[in-house]
């Protein structure tokens, strides 16, 4: 069985709010809703347990003197039995004590009354396969890259009747957004220029071969406008920097994924014989 400080990859001596950083981050990448690869669930679930247990100062200090098998089901109380809950593509596996009735009685998840809270938590929608989600009708929604990030009040037609909804800014493609008679699943058209990973993007961003050398002043385009952003000397291509705060909200949070810039470095086609000569000048320099 895994270390749980090795699942969420911290060290046994991190403190609380690190290892809830590192589960946030985690959770994020692999949740089905998401990450469509076979293995996704499985960690997805792995991650949580690991958190549900180092989230809790007590139960981690158990941990930290007896491992994971103090936290095994069905070890006091008779023999446990499995649940998997599917709703759509998603599945969530559990385990209850044995104890009957509601699958998830006697099932402890941390401080969250089931594990599909940790998600609402975090992600600030309910998620889309919580033993609450009953059988409703699913709509989907195409929203424009800066509808999803900024958020958009949209007319939509259900059950035909004109409905008016709100879509919190940060929403991403493939999430579902709970409403009390029916669910909207959202698709996220692309960008141009931003890649979007999560609440996190990436931009790759040209800069003239003299500023990489010589450095200068970039020009960066954020979601709410241009920056100026100081290039150092000897900046080589695929150099990332990082603006915090910059990127995608969180749904129903004041926090904000961060911006991350990338520099590429515009090598020209062609030189004039005068800059040819310079170039073999600056060489000559830069070798002597």
């Amino acid at each position: 069985m895994k270390d749980y400080y090795e699942i969420l990859g911290v060290s046994k001596n991190s403190p609380q709010d690190e290892i809830k950083k590192a589960y946030r981050k985690l959770a994020l990448k692999w949740h089905p809703d998401r990450n469509k690869t076979k293995e996704a669930a499985e960690k997805f679930s792995e991650i949580n347990k690991a958190y549900e247990v180092l989230s809790d100062v007590k139960k981690r200090e158990t941990y930290d003197q007896y491992g994971a098998a103090a936290f095994e089901r069905g070890a006091a109380g008779g023999p446990g039995q499995n649940y998997t809950h599917q709703q759509g593509p998603f599945s969530y596996s559990y385990t209850t004590s044995g104890s009957g009735g509601n699958p998830f009685e006697g099932v402890d998840f941390g401080g969250f009354s089931d594990p599909f809270e940790i998600f609402e938590q975090f992600f600030g929608v309910q998620s889309p396969f919580g033993r609450r989600a009953q059988q409703k009708s699913i709509y989907r929604i195409n929203l424009a890259f800066e509808e999803a990030v900024n958020g958009v009040e949209k007319e939509v037609r259900i059950d035909g009747t004109n409905k008016k909804i709100k879509i919190p800014a940060g929403v991403d493609d493939g999430m579902r957004i709970r409403f009390a008679d029916f669910d909207i699943a959202v698709s996220v058209q692309g960008h141009a220029h931003f890649k979007r990973e999560g609440q996190d993007l990436y931009l790759e961003h040209i800069i003239p071969f003299s500023t990489a050398v010589l450095g200068g002043v970039a020009d960066i385009p954020t979601l709410k406008g241009n920056v100026k952003l100081k290039v150092r000397k000897g900046t080589q291509s695929g150099t990332a920097v990082r603006l915090q705060g910059k990127g995608v909200p969180y749904p129903n949070s004041s926090r904000k994924g961060d911006l991350y810039v990338i520099y590429r470095i515009h090598i020209p086609d062609k030189t004039t014989s005068k800059a040819k000569k310079l170039l073999e000048e600056l060489e000559k320099e830069l070798n002597s």
